[in-house]
């Protein structure tokens, strides 16, 4: 991953995209929770580079698709492929697959609360990929001045607002390389004068051409940042195609209903 003009975008040869060229395939995804059918044959394919932004009603499947992508949450059935190899079915060998390409930014902060910011970002590369600490803490150090935060890198997490652990968990999730960053939600829980911060970020690692996948409901970002967006709802893609489609132009009924409500707010 180079870091030079401030990039944390992956640069070793290690990322490889499948026959189609995409990075990411998911194909009839499904997902049932007892009886509630909550991912219902998803199909989506996403290209090296492209950020897409998936929007729908609460309750539409979108934060739990990006679990089955990490497999925090695996489906029951269909199939993943990450690089051109898939992860479903895959046990330990897929779990640590993903773990080492796949980067994952919560709603929730979840910063260990007895650890500094900078502790917060170098623990998982030293105890998961078994790097120095000497490496650790100055990767670290770039990565949290590169989110804003270098006059931070010393405080506990209860020392921070909620943009800036938000800022800290970013650097956290890209110390560990990934080709791949999931974002659920990761403004919902931030005051709006906050939410700026955070989206700022995730502009520039977009810019920078990191593949991400941003679970959200912020219109304005989708907008400017996404090469897609992907409207989902009663866990099926409804609708996906660029913003100036989906957003101005929608084909479908439901995709206009919500978009109605909320551009109204």
């Amino acid at each position: 991953m180079s870091t030079e003009g401030g990039s944390v975008v992956p640069t070793t040869g290690e990322l490889k995209t499948a026959p189609d060229g995409s990075i990411l395939g998911l194909h009839e995804i499904r997902k049932s929770f007892g009886e509630l059918v909550v991912l219902d044959g998803v199909e989506l394919t996403i290209k090296r580079g492209e950020v897409v932004c998936i929007l729908g009603p609460s309750g539409s499947g979108k934060s739990t698709l990006l679990r089955c992508v990490n497999l925090l949450s695996p489906p029951d059935s269909g199939r993943i492929v990450l690089e051109g190899e898939e992860i479903t079915g895959k046990g330990t060998a897929g779990l640590d697959f993903v773990r080492q390409r796949v980067g994952m930014v919560f709603q929730q902060f979840n910063l260990f609360p007895l650890k500094t910011a900078l502790e917060n970002v170098t623990l998982a590369p030293e105890t998961v990929l078994g790097r120095s600490e000497g490496e650790c803490r100055k990767r670290g150090e770039e990565l949290l001045t590169r989110v804003g935060m270098a006059d931070k890198m010393h405080e506990y997490p209860d020392r921070l607002s909620g943009g800036q652990q938000q800022r800290v968990a970013i650097a956290r999730a890209l110390a560990m390389d990934p080709h791949v960053m999931l974002f659920d939600e990761v403004t919902s829980a931030l005051d709006p004068e906050l939410v700026k911060e955070v989206l700022d970020v995730m502009r520039e690692l977009a810019d920078e051409g990191m593949t991400m996948m941003v679970v959200t409901h912020e219109i304005g970002f989708a907008r400017e940042a996404a090469h897609r967006v992907v409207f989902m709802d009663g866990g099926v893609v409804v609708e996906d195609g660029p913003p100036s489609q989906v957003l101005d132009n929608p084909q479908q009924e439901r995709t206009k209903s919500f978009l109605g409500l909320v551009l109204e707010h």
